[in-house]
């Protein structure tokens, strides 16, 4: 009887498993909806000159030609097409700082690879993929810190 007694113990606490993903799930996946809603009320452009405005020095990457104007996109930079690819392409909430981490970690392939036909061109007549890539490699360990950090802050600030 005593051999039988972790089977009947590994089954109550499968149970109390089930029984508790079930009660919390759906709370748990509200929350995620309205956090993915929320960052989405904040536009990446207002975020992007914000984060601009406190670091001047960050790259801009801005020198694309526009698809529909046919003249240079300013407003389309590399802060502003990070904080796209976070939110629309891999679908990441924007109050984690690990989330933004991981999503360097993307650009510098280090965890989720990135290919130029999943990154958007976001209406220029280039895709500035490679060109992202290398700014985002230029930048010192402790430059991308401050990069990923002054985007949630200001995040985080916003909502």
């Amino acid at each position: 009887m005593k051999r039988y007694a972790w089977l009947g113990a590994a089954l109550t606490a499968s149970f109390l498993i089930v029984l508790a993903l079930s009660v919390f799930s759906p709370f748990a996946s509200q929350w995620i909806r309205a956090e993915a809603q929320a960052s989405r009320r904040v536009p990446p452009s207002t975020i992007a000159a914000q984060v601009y405005q406190q670091h001047p020095d960050f790259p801009l990457e801005n020198q694309y030609i526009s698809e529909e104007t046919g003249s240079v996109a300013t407003e389309n930079t590399l802060v502003d097409r990070f904080i796209r690819y976070h939110l629309y392409v891999k679908r990441r909430p924007t109050n984690f700082r690990l989330d933004w981490k991981l999503t360097m970690a993307d650009y510098l392939g280090a965890f989720d690879r990135m290919s130029p036909e999943r990154y958007s061109d976001y209406g220029l007549r280039d895709n500035p993929f490679a060109d992202d890539i290398a700014a985002i490699e230029r930048m010192t360990a402790e430059e991308r810190d401050r990069f990923v950090n002054a985007i949630y802050e200001t995040y985080v600030a916003a909502e």
